[in-house]
């Protein structure tokens, strides 16, 4: 089965050490970035809504990044 765009983002098959609250924290932040994948496009100024989804795709990214790292430290 293909990965979702959340699940290839914050990669949620690599977690070397097993941890649940990696699992957890990828997890997670897989399923906002689809459920922003998923919201259509403003029909009114559709670039001004793909920017504003791609910000807020990429501040989950380096959220889960910033939160595996506090759940391995």
């Amino acid at each position: 089965m293909p990965k979702t765009i959340g699940e290839a983002r914050v990669r949620t098959e690599f977690n070397p050490s097993a941890n649940s609250d990696v699992d957890q924290i990828k997890q997670k932040a897989a399923e906002l970035i689809n459920l922003l994948d998923a919201l259509p496009l403003s029909a009114e100024n559709p670039s001004e809504s793909s920017r504003l989804k791609a910000l807020a795709m990429t501040s989950i990214e380096t959220g889960a990044m910033w939160g595996v790292k506090a759940a391995t430290l």
